[in-house]
């Protein structure tokens, strides 16, 4: 086991792997920016070190200063959250070059799987729908001649895009024609990679995700489903697990799937496989996710797995102790990200408390919330034994919760829990814009 691993993050998922390394016996160094030398992040790990200033590519995406500081203290290993560098192919060739375990995929499996059109490929050889996509494309050109084949509308994606970012829907040609260039401009500005693909727009469908675990032994479980199709821009705003949409003989058979398709390409460590589920039944595959989610909690929850953990271990290499069977989906589980609508100091905090509630957060009285990052505060996660008692108790912590002084989206929480479709489960990626 790694006996110091340097945290190449911040915010709420900084604190999250700190806290478990901690319980693990394992020395932490936190980097920071200027506008986070504050954070709480920084004050729980055992060393930290400035990277530069507020600008995340001057920190957080600064590869050669995180190295650095990884070097100077000692660490044995870079876990890097979610965001930032966490599915940066040369960052992890950079660890390796060091002497670094980059906890994570390896390399190849990054270049491979991170590439949406080769993941699908693959994913479709082992056995799994896909959506009917382009490669990468070059010009705009291309996009329209794809897009006629494919047939509007389509979706237009960044290849390096994440958390809902460098998606565009398009309609027509003319939408075409001046979202190509701007959708290259961005992922290129946002991710490093101005590569764009195009999938045909699948509707109406939910946006439901399988986590699973691997070791490097073959091992290899899967976690359940999560139903993350309320969005907002293709922002996620609430997940929960299990789905409301899946019955069980339905899981049984794509989680058994899943596990076949994860196995065939020898992947190793915690990863998400997303899949739009139309009223069909039928889950047609996105994407795989090769890190930590930020919806992780849901499944933490509901399964008991500590997945943070989980994910160190298998990077240092040791196996799984527990199978498939003893997985129990029990109950139900609902996560609610608390996000800022600006910027300011948090005058007063309360976090609310009782049995199976939990908040994620990088919160403290006092603290400020910067305009140079995401604007998540904190993840609001509950469980109970029926999801009838789930949403009741999220409803009752949700009230309880107070951030004074920063401007956020609980009362709106609450009123998208109390909406029709969501307390019958019937609601779909279409939620928020009715």
């Amino acid at each position: 086991m790694f006996s110091k691993i340097l945290v190449a993050n911040r915010g709420e998922i900084a604190v999250r792997i700190i806290r478990a390394c901690k319980e693990m016996g394992i020395a932490t160094v936190a980097v920071y920016s200027k506008a986070d030398a504050d954070a709480l992040h920084v004050a729980l790990a055992d060393e930290s070190c400035c990277i530069g200033k507020a600008e995340p590519a001057d920190s957080y995406l600064n590869e050669a200063r995180i190295i650095s500081a990884a070097l100077a203290t000692g660490a044995r290993a870079i876990h890097p959250g979610y965001g930032f560098l966490s599915e940066n192919a040369h960052f992890a060739a950079m660890c390796r070059h060091n002497g670094i375990v980059f906890i994570g995929p390896t390399v190849e499996h990054m270049d491979r799987l991170s590439d949406k059109a080769t993941i699908k490929r693959l994913m479709l050889e082992a056995g799994l729908q896909t959506i009917p996509g382009t490669g990468v494309l070059n010009t705009v050109e291309e996009a329209l001649a794809a897009a006629e084949k494919i047939g509007y509308p389509v979706m237009l994606k960044a290849r390096s895009g994440g958390g809902g970012r460098g998606i565009r829907r398009i309609d027509n040609p003319e939408q075409m024609e001046t979202a190509f260039p701007q959708a290259v401009a961005e992922s290129a500005a946002a991710f490093g990679d101005g590569a764009v693909y195009l999938e045909k727009f699948v509707h109406p469908a939910r946006h439901v995700e399988l986590q699973i675990l691997a070791d490097e032994y073959g091992n290899v479980v899967c976690l359940g489903e999560r139903d993350c199709s309320v969005q907002r821009r293709h922002q996620k705003l609430i997940e929960e697990s299990p789905s409301p949409a899946v019955n069980p003989a339905r899981r049984a058979e794509i989680i058994g799937k899943v596990i076949s398709a994860v196995r065939s390409v020898g992947y190793v460590g915690v990863g998400t496989l997303e899949f739009l589920l139309d009223r069909q039944e039928n889950f047609w595959f996105m994407e795989m996710n090769v890190r930590l989610q930020v919806e992780h909690t849901v499944t933490e929850m509901l399964t008991n797995i500590d997945l943070v953990k989980w994910q160190i271990r298998t990077a240092a290499g040791i196996a799984l102790n527990f199978t498939q069977d003893q997985i129990v989906l029990h109950g139900c589980a609902i996560e609610c990200r608390i996000n800022a609508r600006t910027p300011g100091r948090v005058e007063m905090f309360h976090v609310p408390g009782g049995p199976f509630v939990r908040f994620d957060t990088c919160l403290v009285s006092g603290g400020v919330v910067t305009p140079y990052y995401d604007s998540l505060l904190g993840k609001l996660i509950v469980y109970a034994g029926t999801r009838e008692e789930t949403l009741r108790k999220m409803k009752a912590a949700l009230c309880e919760l107070v951030v004074q002084g920063v401007d956020s989206n609980i009362e709106e929480q609450l009123q998208l829990l109390s909406r029709d479709a969501f307390a019958d489960g019937s609601y779909d990626l279409t939620f928020m814009e009715e």
